[in-house]
């Protein structure tokens, strides 16, 4: 198992150093020094938001990260407009439903992007909506949603605005306060190459303000518990904290600090570019349309009679290279190659030799070695 590239959509492979930093002696949780480590993790992650608000970490998958973004900002039979394209777009309309909250479903077809115009339809269309949800990247499709845009269209308009990063941070281009985001949330097992297990928060003063008004429909994600502990001194979590995850987390912060956060987001650009056009050297279909391609992840049409295990099995069980397969309706239809992280070239250029081979193997006629070519002249340009 430990000779696995992970080509996933999450989780991603961890950096030793990252690996090495979840090592060290677990320390006071309600101590100094935690409180030291906790307010530097915290202060990290609102730079990579782009954010003057204070961030905060919750020991859960993204989908707690979700949780508290709507749970906190909404009472029941208030209604929020939730916007599903994809997987994560349902789930996030399904946890507002399981707190009672009316949705307003946005639906759009898997592999396109929602458009501003459509959200501003729906707002004009009802006063009443107290929030608008959407995912910025939709990795079920490798679509990703145009928030700058949006963001512009929700200024005008008195519903907040949540977004899921969870798979985009540090990642893609997200500018919490220029763009006007009241509750943004990730998590830490995609861009942040982090392991599994954490998620990140940060609210807008207009979103505190509905946190206030809202009566707690959440026990482990309220949100006022975590303000208040985390004014604490030192700086607390409401409840026991993943220690080791925190330490992992914080050493990731500190080599997206050393590549610069610009540098990252312009290498995912260049890894999705390359991902995009060696798919296409191969022969293969892309599944989302281009112009909203993911810069993280990017889905790919199964070839034509070609089943999962002939393609992503042949991947993992002979070259030791595990990409995603599709959800719900696209099992079976299309497979999803993550380059998030610290992916680069390299990791690329495995993965498409692979590939290359795997179809040949599999009775298609393609130049095994065209993607690879298709990689490096990518890089080259």
């Amino acid at each position: 198992m430990n000779n696995i590239l992970l080509m996933l959509p999450g989780p991603v492979n961890v950096e030793p150093n990252v690996l090495a930093a979840m090592s060290k002696n677990i320390v006071n949780h309600r101590g100094d020094e935690f409180g030291r480590i906790y307010n530097e993790t915290c202060e990290k992650m609102s730079k990579v938001f782009k954010t003057q608000n204070q961030s905060y970490i919750l020991t859960s998958s993204g989908t707690g990260g979700m949780e508290a973004a709507i749970a906190n900002i909404a009472n029941p039979k208030e209604k929020i407009l939730s916007v599903v394209g994809g997987k994560f777009g349902e789930r996030f309309a399904d946890i507002a439903r399981v707190h009672g909250i009316d949705v307003e479903e946005l639906a759009i077809e898997w592999g396109t992007a929602v458009t501003p115009e459509a959200i501003e339809a729906a707002l004009e269309a009802d006063e009443n909506i107290k929030a608008v949800s959407l995912i910025h990247n939709e990795t079920s499709t490798g679509v990703a949603a145009p928030i700058k845009e949006i963001g512009k269209v929700m200024k005008n308009y008195d519903a907040l605005y949540v977004v899921d990063t969870v798979s985009s941070l540090a990642g893609d281009n997200v500018e919490v306060d220029k763009y006007g985001i009241d509750v943004c949330v990730t998590g830490s097992q995609k861009c942040l190459a982090a392991p599994p297990g954490l998620s990140a928060i940060t609210l807008s003063d207009d979103a505190w303000k509905a946190v206030e008004n809202v009566d707690a429909q959440t026990y482990y994600f309220n949100m006022k518990k975590y303000r208040e502990s985390g004014n604490k001194n030192p700086a607390q979590t409401p409840y026991t904290p993943s220690v080791s995850s925190i330490y992992g987390l914080l050493e990731a912060l500190n080599d997206i600090e050393k590549e610069g956060l610009d540098n990252r987001i312009a290498r995912h650009h260049k890894n999705a570019e390359a991902c995009r056009n060696a798919v296409k050297a191969l022969g293969l279909d892309l599944f989302a349309e281009e112009e909203h391609a993911s810069c993280t992840v990017t889905a790919v049409k199964m070839p034509e009679g070609k089943t999962d295990d002939e393609i992503r099995g042949t991947m993992l069980n002979k070259y030791g290279v595990q990409l995603a397969g599709g959800q719900d309706h696209l099992k079976g239809k299309i497979f999803r190659i993550g380059h998030m992280g610290s992916t680069n070239y390299k990791e690329l250029a495995i993965t498409f030799t692979a590939l290359g081979m795997t179809l040949n193997e599999a009775g298609i006629d393609v130049e095994a070695g065209a993607g690879v070519t298709a990689l490096a002249e990518t890089y080259l340009q």
